[in-house]
């Protein structure tokens, strides 16, 4: 790995920003900002109009997970998701920063 692109990394993350490229990262993301929140699983499903357990999956990165069911957990946590190149960094180095 270039030594740029793990400066990239710690700069993303320093800026709040949270790079996911499994559904796990995705879902530790979401847990993330639910808890900086003070939220509950039960708290951000009712703000979904979704059961606890449908939050639990979505934090674990169930693969199976609608699109849907990720959207308006973004829409609670007041998050949007933003689309764009991928930088070089591995997965691992990814969840390393974490």
């Amino acid at each position: 790995m270039a030594y740029i692109d793990y400066l990239y990394g710690i700069a993303y993350l320093a800026s709040m920003d949270t790079i996911a490229r499994t559904p796990k990262q995705l879902g530790a993301g979401i847990r993330r900002y639910r808890r900086q929140k003070n939220l509950t699983q039960g708290d951000l499903g009712n703000k979904m109009h979704a059961r606890q357990a449908t939050v639990s999956k979505l934090e674990s990165g169930e693969p199976a997970t609608q699109l849907r069911i990720l959207v308006d957990a973004l829409a609670a946590l007041d998050l949007e998701l933003v689309i764009r190149p991928r930088t070089k960094v591995s997965a691992g180095d990814i969840e390393s920063l974490f």
